[in-house]
């Protein structure tokens, strides 16, 4: 289950990395590189391709930069994700590997709505995608009233942990 869960997640990174060609342009520098992405009992090592998509890694590989998400709880980082912020994270590795993702990660979007479009039309996407919306927002300030709602923990010194 966990390799059928990470072929899909690859699939779908690739599949908003193809949606904004600067994003692949900015991979492509560092292509053969690895990543590897760390949360909890979670990891998964993913290699840039030539084509500047990404692909898992072979196990035997030795990662360039590894992410590792500071915090335990599940209800945090989806609270943080929900209010548009990245959750603590403790990086160390190849700076420039880790310059690019972390403008994949400022700048790439999903484009929920074109998807939809694409299955069901344009006017029952668009109002899906708008009730979805004021879903999530709804839930963001539920999510902020919530008693396991806690301030987020101040980032490290200048180690390699960012906010």
């Amino acid at each position: 289950m966990v390799d059928e869960g990470q072929r899909r997640l690859v699939l779908f990174l690739n599949h908003v990395l193809q949606q904004e060609k600067a994003a692949q342009d900015r991979l492509l520098r560092q292509k053969g590189k690895v990543a590897q992405l760390r949360w909890g009992l979670f990891a998964i090592d993913l290699v840039v391709t030539p084509a500047g998509l990404l692909d898992r890694a072979v196990a035997s590989s030795t990662p360039d930069l590894v992410i590792s998400v500071v915090v335990e709880s599940p209800a945090l980082v989806i609270e943080s994700a929900l209010s548009g912020k990245a959750p603590p994270v403790q990086i160390s590795g190849d700076v420039q590997l880790a310059a690019e993702i972390n403008w994949l990660a400022e700048n790439l979007r999903w484009d929920v709505e074109e998807d939809l479009a694409r299955v069901i039309g344009d006017a029952p996407a668009h109002a899906l995608a708008g009730t979805a919306g004021r879903i999530a927002s709804g839930l963001k300030r539920f999510l902020a009233k919530a008693p396991f709602s806690t301030p987020m923990p101040a980032p490290a010194s200048a180690s390699g942990t960012r906010e």
